[in-house]
């Protein structure tokens, strides 16, 4: 597919229809500034969300990448002069209190980092958190525990993301949303917390908002996008939107498998969503319609895979960590 550039439009002495997204937040019918400068914190505590959702092995983080991502916002709002209560998650505890997800190696990490302490509270919106917060002075970081060991964070019933969220709010006087892996989900430290504040958008999402739309609006060509995950169901919106824009989409992960077999391909004992299909045939054809080539990322490692059947797909019936691309059957 090939889209010409601005510059090959001859626009002289001609009227040109421009299309631009010109929506931006109003408040009392006045044009508002979400960017973190735009946040006077000075002498304020801050509730920070951020993603420090960091891989761990034997109780030690093995690649601290999430946690430096942090630290611009960080070190711009205590450069500004606020206090900081950061809240994360760490993998999918379901409101269940595990020590192998506590944040607490995060927190002697970000400790490092920072080349200051970080006060850890060994809870959410207990005592140990209530206690930290209250002894704030400007310059303090303080990190709540792994925020999804309260059920209410995740929880679908919108008055307990709410209540859960208005103890958070007590915390600060401004929000900042910095977890970009988690800023699309509607949870409550997230979503409802946002709302109860001032807020603004850290250094991180803003960085990867100002990537995203050029990517989408004016991308160098060609333009080929990777996606992978679990679940095809979490990303038709992104994809149909996408077969618009790209020329080459690859897709792998879990949600490769529901693909595979919309092509009638077999898959073993792999994840598929059975639901799914049909809306990816349909996804399948219009590529085909729009010169998009879709590249299914789909060979597991002949060698390592004990359980590779010679001319199909790994039909293990867990998570195989013996072959060399992830292999999620």
């Amino acid at each position: 597919m090939s889209i010409p550039s601005l510059a090959s439009l001859d626009v002289k002495g001609k009227r040109v229809f421009l299309r631009c997204d010109l929506n931006v937040p109003l408040k009392d019918g006045a044009v508002t500034d979400d960017s973190l400068a735009s946040l006077d914190v000075k002498g304020k505590r801050v509730f920070l969300r951020c993603d420090l959702n960091v891989p761990l092995k034997d109780g030690a983080i093995t690649d601290d990448g999430r946690i430096r991502a942090s630290l611009p916002t960080i070190n711009a709002l205590l450069e500004s002069g606020a206090s900081i209560v950061i809240c994360a998650h760490l993998g999918r505890p379901k409101g269940e209190r595990k020590p192998e997800l506590s944040l607490a190696p995060v927190s002697i990490r970000l400790s490092e980092l920072l080349n200051r302490e970080v006060v850890f509270a060994t809870d959410v919106v207990g005592e140990s958190a209530r206690a930290a917060v209250a002894s704030l002075d400007s310059g303090d970081v303080v990190l709540l525990e792994n925020i999804r060991y309260e059920a209410a964070e995740t929880s679908k019933d919108e008055s307990e993301r709410f209540a859960l969220a208005m103890k958070l709010a007590s915390y600060a006087d401004a929000y900042v949303g910095d977890g970009f892996g988690a800023v699309h989900r509607k949870h409550a430290s997230v979503f409802e917390t946002a709302k109860l504040l001032p807020r603004a958008a850290g250094k991180l999402i803003s960085a990867e908002v100002e990537v995203l739309q050029r990517l989408t609006m004016d991308p160098v060509r060609p333009y080929g996008v990777i996606l992978g995950g679990a679940k095809v169901s979490d990303k038709i919106g992104v994809i149909s939107n996408l077969l618009e824009k790209v020329d080459v989409l690859a897709i792998g992960g879990g949600m490769l498998f529901t693909f595979l077999a919309a092509q009638g391909k077999e898959i073993g004992k792999s994840l598929v969503e059975v639901e799914s299909i049909p809306t990816v045939k349909v996804l399948l054809n219009r590529a085909t319609e729009l010169g998009v080539e879709i590249l299914l990322i789909k060979s597991c490692h002949r060698i390592r895979c004990r359980n590779f059947i010679a001319n199909r797909y790994c039909s293990c019936s867990s998570f195989c960590k013996r072959i060399t691309y992830s292999c999620f059957c």
